[in-house]
């Protein structure tokens, strides 16, 4: 029971280590197995940074709503490292540079520098988000920036487990492997009930933007990759921020 609880503590951690800035460092490096089992914290730690994003923004309640969001948003981005923006950004080049080829989009996405198009796509859903936040904070509403970060992590492991991994030596590949697909998959039923029961809408809007983007995936890829799993947790709370905003305002 002791060593049950020791190896899921590493896990949490891990999860903790990869998905944020926090300072959280480990005695040892986690094995393949612990690494696998990381994923079924990415919600938690998605709870996590809702959480600090709300707390940053109660701080904030004196400031301007423009000068708020703008700091709320910065905030989001350094805890966060921008892990799942360079996600986007290379899944937008490899996307537009691919021409349709699998093999030539993969090479782009590989490629560490910034094209014109990954740019556009950041300051795109970045100016999306910064707008949706004003929205929410004006209604004075936090739950969806509470729960965005949460639904868009537990969307990610959803694609890796259901999604073939299309990059052997991959960030994930090592995970791939041993990662508990049936209980990601019951989290997932939970989680389309829990934000069925928030909002149906909100669900609406996230399955088809989950659905769009993985028939994407498949269609070009025939799988999927960390990148692209990236990109997939930033659409997926800019589609959550943006119908609530939407919601609220009416």
């Amino acid at each position: 029971m002791k060593f049950f609880i020791s190896e899921q503590w590493q896990a949490l951690c891990v999860a903790m280590q990869f998905l944020t800035q926090l300072p959280i460092r480990l005695r040892m490096y986690p094995d393949s197995r612990i690494q696998a089992h990381s994923l079924l914290y990415y919600p938690l730690a998605g709870a996590v940074i809702g959480g600090v994003l709300c707390a940053l923004s109660w701080l904030l309640n004196d400031q301007s709503l423009y000068l708020q969001a703008s700091l709320v948003l910065i905030g989001w981005v350094v805890l966060t490292g921008g892990l799942h923006l360079d996600g986007l950004a290379d899944s937008a080049d490899g996307w537009m540079g691919g021409l349709g080829d699998p093999e030539r989009t993969l090479r782009i996405m590989k490629d560490p520098c910034a094209g014109a198009i990954g740019v556009l796509a950041l300051v795109l859903l970045l100016l999306l988000k910064w707008s949706a936040l004003i929205t929410l904070l004006e209604t004075v509403t936090l739950l969806p920036l509470l729960i965005a970060p949460l639904f868009a992590r537990l969307g990610a492991i959803v694609l890796l487990a259901g999604t073939p991994y299309v990059r052997p030596q991959g960030i994930a590949s090592s995970m791939i492997v041993n990662m508990p697909r049936q209980r990601i998959y019951c989290m997932g039923l939970v989680g389309i009930v829990v934000l069925g029961w928030i909002s149906l809408l909100w669900l609406l809007a996230v399955v088809i933007v989950f659905w769009i983007a993985r028939k994407m995936m498949l269609s070009r890829l025939k799988g999927t990759t960390g990148d692209t799993a990236g990109a997939l947790i930033e659409l997926l709370e800019v589609t959550l921020l943006t119908v609530a905003g939407s919601t609220f305002s009416t």
